[in-house]
């Protein structure tokens, strides 16, 4: 399959740069799957849209204030790094910000000296740096560290992106990007939804750069997903599986939940505990065997999420729903409006 078939047209001035505000007053499309019919509301109506003892799975990860910028030592050149996966204690994964200024051998210095970063590897694109610092490095980036806002942002970074750029149920750290179609929950819409009889169980995949790494290869196949972490305890593996056996259904919020699920799950429907890494990579002819529904945002042209929202409701099907979209003046992309495909 061609990835000129996962193309779409998209102005600019479509791309949402803040939050609406309340997170639930986004508008929703509704997608009907069996008949691809669409139809307009506002999120805050995504409680009457659920049955009565459907699971409601979420990403509870939380974002790291991952990007950081600094100097080269010597010659205060400026450098940004932005923290991919960690590969022991101090040790990380990163991407540089330009590339070609550091070496194997540099060190950078963030926040006038209280972070030092020598660049250990670097080849093939990849780059590991080793961290110098005393104390928590925890506490560290969260005092000098930026939220990892999406180069489709235009803008500076606001002290505000580190709440808007969460879910309100985000909880594990370690993501350098949002899980985003959770965005659009407040804690009264999730009071709502379990006080209707819906169960909401959380799991977790901390989203990397794999998750929106382009697609280069003109034969989609031949793309390779950057592995990322993820965790389901027995607990909530078992509470999906007694769900499934008893036909209700499992609605996934977001790709990210959707790639873990569909992960630990088998072609007969029941998914086991597990904590890993996964480079699931979904796209059309995929049979899914876990989720039958999904709320998502809307996606990147040419990219791997667009991909599984095609997989799951049809390539036709949803570039005809983002078409109803850009015509009806639907926000795109991680701050924007959502779907939900049932």
């Amino acid at each position: 399959m061609n990835i000129s078939n996962f193309n779409y047209e998209l102005p600019e001035s479509y791309i949402a740069k803040f939050p609406v505000s309340p997170r639930d007053k986004s508008k929703l499309l509704l997608l009907g799957r069996s008949d691809g019919s669409i139809r307009d509301t506002i999120f805050n109506q995504i409680a009457g849209l659920l049955k009565k003892d459907d699971i409601l799975v979420i990403n509870d990860t939380r974002v790291i204030p991952a990007r950081l910028t600094g100097e080269k030592k010597g010659t205060g050149a400026g450098v940004e790094l932005l923290l991919l996966s960690p590969r022991e204690e101090g040790v990380w994964e990163v991407l540089v910000k330009p590339a070609k200024r550091v070496r194997e051998g540099v060190e950078i210095v963030f926040g006038n000296g209280i972070l030092r970063a020598e660049v250990a590897h670097k080849s093939n694109g990849k780059t590991i740096v080793r961290f110098k610092y005393s104390g928590s490095f925890d506490d560290i980036l969260d005092r000098i560290g930026k939220i990892p806002l999406p180069p489709y942002i235009k803008r500076e970074v606001k002290k505000e992106d580190r709440e808007w750029y969460q879910t309100v149920y985000s909880r594990k750290k370690g993501a350098v990007a949002a899980p985003t179609a959770g965005f659009h929950f407040t804690e009264k819409l999730l009071a709502d939804i379990k006080n209707r009889g819906i169960e909401v169980v959380p799991l977790t995949l901390h989203v990397g750069w794999g998750t929106f790494r382009p697609v280069r290869e003109e034969d989609i196949k031949k793309h390779k997903m950057e592995s990322e972490y993820y965790e389901l305890t027995e607990e909530n593996a078992e509470k999906i599986n007694n769900a499934k056996k008893n036909g209700r259904r499992i609605i996934a919020v977001g790709t990210t939940a959707t790639r873990v699920l569909e992960t630990l799950g088998d072609s007969g429907g029941r998914i086991r505990a597990g904590a890993g890494y996964t480079d699931k990579f979904i796209y059309p002819g995929y049979k899914f065997n876990i989720i039958d529904g999904l709320i998502t945002n809307f996606h990147l042209p040419k990219s791997t999420l667009l991909m599984l929202v095609c997989a799951f409701a049809g390539r036709e099907e949803i570039i005809e729903a983002y078409g109803h979209a850009i015509r009806n003046c639907y926000r795109f992309y991680s701050y924007g409006d959502a779907m939900f495909i049932s």
